[in-house]
């Protein structure tokens, strides 16, 4: 085995356990752990023994299938989630997403692909909070404040738990209150990629962090969407 040099462990659970061999050679090579998994139930056993900071989880597994995994991931972490899916269908990428899914890989992959999309993920869920220490700490807008340090979101006395996806979206609007990010806009600083087209991905995760900030409030909503233009955190009191 090979050092785990970045201090990073992900879990991957894929009943192809073949393509799990291949990936962990490819993920030694860049100094990252990784504990395999070949159906959801030994996922979820890993899961509660260990501390992970990325799960590549498989659609369709025995047992326990991704979804269902990633339900019960969800329930207790925000790690990031990667899903894998055989199947190139719109239903099962949105249904991922809706479940906090972070990024979304159809396979047949180039392991190259899914190594580069696991690094970008661990980078910008924990290398980017290192970055971020000489910098403002709390953002604070409308009742609304997100602590950029420790990774919370209150509005008023409430706790809101959001994937780390959600919480850079948040942080992108509430930086510039009243200002229209575009689709595009939001997905090349959250994904930190090239945007490909119309997808459903951003607005996905706007129609969840929405749902989750505006659960019992009354009032004009906070993340307005500004058809044909983008979304914008509404200025206000």
């Amino acid at each position: 085995m090979g050092a785990n040099k970045t201090g990073y462990q992900i879990l991957a659970a894929d009943d192809e356990a073949e393509l799990l061999d291949i990936l962990e050679l490819y993920l030694e090579r860049e100094g990252i752990g990784i504990k395999k998994a070949v159906d959801g139930m030994e996922a979820m056993e890993l899961f509660r023994r260990e501390e992970f900071h990325l799960a590549l989880l498989d659609i369709m597994m025995p047992r326990l299938d991704g979804f269902a995994v990633l339900r019960k991931i969800r329930e207790v972490s925000r790690i990031p989630a990667i899903m894998l899916t055989a199947k190139d269908q719109d239903y099962d990428k949105i249904l991922g997403l809706e479940l906090g899914a972070d990024d979304y890989i159809t396979k047949p992959y180039n392991p190259l692909e899914v190594v580069a999309r696991i690094k970008a993920q661990l980078r910008r869920n924990y290398d980017y909070w290192r970055e971020q220490k000489e910098e403002k700490q709390e953002l604070s807008y409308r009742g609304v404040k997100l602590n950029i340090m420790e990774g919370t979101l209150k509005r008023g006395q409430r706790n809101i738990e959001v994937t780390s996806t959600e919480f850079r979206i948040l942080q992108m609007l509430l930086e510039r209150p009243g200002t229209i990010f575009t689709k595009q806009q939001i997905f090349e600083r959250v994904w930190e990629e090239p945007y490909a087209g119309d997808d459903n991905t951003v607005m996905v995760h706007i129609s969840n962090l929405r749902k989750k900030l505006e659960e019992g409030e009354e009032g004009e909503p906070f993340i307005r969407t500004i058809k044909g233009l983008g979304y914008k955190v509404e200025k206000g009191i």
